[in-house]
C-alpha cells in the first residue's frame, strides 16, 4: 500500500515538472522539484506465460505467403495453356508426319522410323551376344566377320584367311543389309594437301 502511494507521489511530481516546462517556454529546470522519496522495492511477481507449440503458431497459416489479389481468368488462362508471345503448353498437332516405306510406320520428318530403328538394333544386340560368346572379352586383331547361315559358301576359302567368323544359326533377315558390318572401302589418304574440287 505504501509502496502504490509512493509510486502515485511520484507520477504527480512529474506531471507537475511538465505543466511548468510548458508554461515557462521550456526553460523550466526539469529536476527544480525533484524529491527525494523513500520507499522500499517490492520485487514484481513473474507471470506463468502459456507455452506455445509449433503447432498452435503454425496451425493456421498466419505466416504463410497468401496473394493478395486474385488473378484474373486471363492470367490464369496464360499460366495454364501459354500464350503465343512467349511460350504454347497446350498440345499442337504436327504436320511434319510421313509414312516409312518399309513398314507403313509413321514417323517425323528428318527423323529415322522407330520400328525400323528398333529392329535393327535388336538384331545388332543378338550379334554382339554371339560375338560375346564366341570371341569372349580378350582383344581381337584379326577383322570379325559376321555370317548368316549360307553365306559362307559365296566366297572361296581364301576370302576368308586371317579373319575371325563368327556365325549366327539364323538367316538373314531381308531388311538387314550387308554393308552394315563391312569396313570401308577407302584407304585413307597419307598426303596433306587438300585439292580444290567444283570451283567451275
Amino acid at each position: 500500500m505504501a509502496a502504490l502511494m509512493v509510486r502515485c507521489f511520484q507520477g504527480l511530481v512529474k506531471r507537475l515538472e511538465n505543466t511548468f516546462s510548458l508554461l515557462f517556454d521550456r526553460n523550466f529546470p526539469p529536476d527544480s522539484l525533484c524529491m527525494a522519496t523513500v520507499g522500499y522495492y517490492e520485487r514484481p511477481i513473474p507471470l506463468k506465460k502459456p507455452r506455445i507449440s509449433l503447432q498452435e503458431l503454425f496451425g493456421d497459416g498466419f505466416l504463410w505467403a497468401v496473394p493478395r489479389n486474385r488473378r484474373t481468368i486471363e492470367r490464369r488462362w496464360k499460366r495454364k495453356f501459354g500464350s503465343p508471345d512467349y511460350v504454347m503448353k497446350i498440345l499442337l498437332p504436327k504436320t511434319n508426319l510421313l509414312v516409312c516405306n518399309s513398314c507403313g510406320h509413321h514417323h517425323e520428318a528428318g527423323v529415322l522410323c522407330p520400328h525400323c530403328y528398333s529392329k535393327v538394333q535388336a538384331e545388332t544386340e543378338m550379334m554382339q551376344e554371339e560375338i560375346q560368346k564366341e570371341l569372349g572379352l580378350n582383344p581381337v586383331e584379326n577383322e570379325v566377320v559376321v555370317l548368316y547361315s549360307g553365306e559362307k559358301e559365296n566366297h572361296p576359302e581364301e576370302y576368308w584367311k586371317g579373319k575371325r567368323i563368327v556365325e549366327m544359326k539364323k538367316e538373314r533377315p531381308s531388311w538387314f543389309s550387308k554393308n552394315l558390318m563391312q569396313p570401308t572401302t577407302k584407304t585413307p589418304t597419307t598426303s596433306g594437301d587438300v585439292k580444290p574440287t567444283e570451283l567451275g
